[in-house]
């Protein structure tokens, strides 16, 4: 039997929202520990990766391991029909082919359930591995979604260049070029405006606007973002859940022969 439960439905809607533009479908891998889920994006570009914690939700039971597949389209219309303050409640059986949502209001005067059937899904799992990152960056999550939507308008891609001085980020094209520089900030009064640089050693990579727009989907579940970047390997853009976890997205750098 499993059996998890969110207080507050938002969050949940919060989370689909920041991952199924990236993905149709993905398999929710479900063991005592927690709830993750681990997959290529559509075009097989992107890796998204997220991880929900059992000590965060206000009841989870998982007798035995337990993989569902779910087609997130679907998965998003059911929570659409939960109001943002009801309960979750995320139900399925041991070897059952069918998974059951239940919403109720927090008067407990409605409950419904949406019952939905599970894909046998092929998923590879990718080991991703421990990195010591160069550069590791932390801002404000709408400072980073609106740098991303900024650029976008000038180029495909973005060059993200870290050093002691600050972090940069820079489009040119045909309407000419942007740069957007932001230097460390901790002197703050709210915690979540802080700008922090952690480098090793500078670092100047290519990436492609259009996932970066994508991944920041995932804006309104955090205040921070975290962007960890090291030559030749793939870029970590990381949104922390409170208290229920993290989603992280994995991006390749462009090599630059992909320009033409």
């Amino acid at each position: 039997m499993f059996e998890a439960r969110l207080k507050n439905a938002t969050t949940l809607k919060k989370i689909l929202d920041a991952i199924k533009d990236l993905l149709n479908e993905g398999t929710f891998d479900c063991s005592d520990s927690g709830i993750q889920l681990q997959a290529m994006d559509n075009s097989h570009v992107s890796l998204v990766s997220l991880t929900l914690r059992s000590d965060g939700f206000d009841k989870f039971r998982c007798d035995r391991n337990l993989s569902m597949g779910m087609n997130l389209g679907s998965m998003a219309k059911i929570l659409k029909c939960a109001n943002n303050e009801d309960t979750v409640t995320i139900k399925a059986q041991d070897n059952a082919d069918t998974v059951t949502f239940m919403f109720e209001s927090s008067n407990q005067e409605k409950v419904s359930d949406y019952e939905m059937k599970l894909m046998n899904l092929d998923q590879e799992h990718l080991g991703i591995p421990e990195t010591d990152y160069s550069c590791v960056v932390r801002m404000p999550a709408m400072e980073f979604a609106r740098i991303c939507r900024d650029l976008a308008q000038f180029s495909e891609s973005v060059v993200i260049c870290c050093t002691k001085e600050g972090v940069k980020f820079s489009a040119s094209g045909d309407v000419g070029s942007a740069n957007v520089k932001l230097a460390q900030n901790l002197n703050v009064d709210k915690d979540d405006e802080v700008i922090v640089i952690e480098m090793q050693e500078p670092v100047v990579l290519t990436f492609a606007c259009r996932y970066l727009n994508a991944f920041t989907k995932a804006t309104p579940l955090s205040n921070q973002v975290q962007l960890s970047m090291s030559a030749d390997v793939p870029l970590v853009v990381e949104y922390r859940i409170a208290e229920l976890g993290h989603i992280r997205y994995y991006l390749a750098p462009k090599i630059e022969d992909d320009e033409n």
